[in-house]
């Protein structure tokens, strides 16, 4: 009996300590939780790339805001502008000189009067358009595309032509060879050629394969930014149209 009684003491022994072990793990696994909480949080909190300049920073800052991961900054020599696209292709490490783009502060010169400003993007004043350094701005097809989207403004209100430099500066808060969509000063409704979008599906000329991304300026005359075709339309929602040769 008194064996009995012992085991039982021992049972009832071992139940509390198994208790108290159970009460520690659950308290670890909670701070533990805790703590993998804070350093997510802490990953996904903003960091801006060590010794970047203040527009760079800016440009990782609005990108980061949108959930965009995938982008690459490069700087570019002196006579990057002076070279053939294959050399600023090699530069910026990108697969086709169709990934190649530049943007533009396109004004309407015989805007409508009551248009007020860039507030309806189907009848703004001012557009950035970006297009293919491949190809040429067709400014024809770029008037009738944006009459259209006009929903029924007479044709004669409409003259797309490059913003005089010190207005374009103005508008984006960049000089010559260095706007972007990407933090400009004014939000200006975007024209994209559908050519670029036409990338992720159909493959360019000098390569076999389709291709999500496409280089912009990067706010500086020596700033490139590189980022998916497709991250840029689903967060900056341009209008795609056939505004080329």
């Amino acid at each position: 009996e008194s064996h009995v009684m012992l085991n039982n003491r021992y049972d009832t022994i071992f139940e509390r300590i198994a208790k108290i072990e159970a009460s520690f793990s659950d308290n670890a696994l909670d701070v533990q939780g805790k703590t993998v909480m804070k350093v997510e949080k802490e990953t996904k909190s903003f960091q801006a790339t060590p010794g970047a300049s203040e527009t760079q920073h800016r440009l990782e800052k609005e990108l980061f805001e949108k959930s965009i991961t995938d982008f690459r900054f490069v700087r570019a020599p002196a006579e990057y502008y002076e070279q053939s696209l294959e050399f600023r292709k090699g530069i910026v490490g990108c697969d086709s000189i169709h990934q190649l783009c530049k943007s533009m502060i396109m004004e309407n010169t015989k805007a409508h009067p009551s248009v007020d400003g860039w507030s309806n993007p189907y009848n703004s004043k001012y557009y950035v358009v970006i297009v293919q350094y491949s190809a040429r701005l067709h400014g024809e097809k770029l008037k009738t595309a944006v009459s259209k989207l006009s929903n029924g403004v007479s044709r004669q209100y409409f003259n797309l032509r490059l913003a005089p430099e010190d207005v374009s500066d103005e508008l984006s808060g960049f000089t010559h060879n260095a706007v972007t969509p990407i933090g400009i000063r004014s939000k200006l409704p975007i024209i994209l050629s559908h050519k670029i979008s036409a990338l992720r599906s159909e493959p360019p000329e000098d390569i076999s394969q389709p291709l999500d991304y496409f280089w912009l300026g990067g706010g500086e005359v020596d700033l490139k930014l590189g980022m998916r075709i497709s991250d840029f339309i689903s967060n900056y929602n341009p209008i795609i149209m056939d505004c080329t040769y």
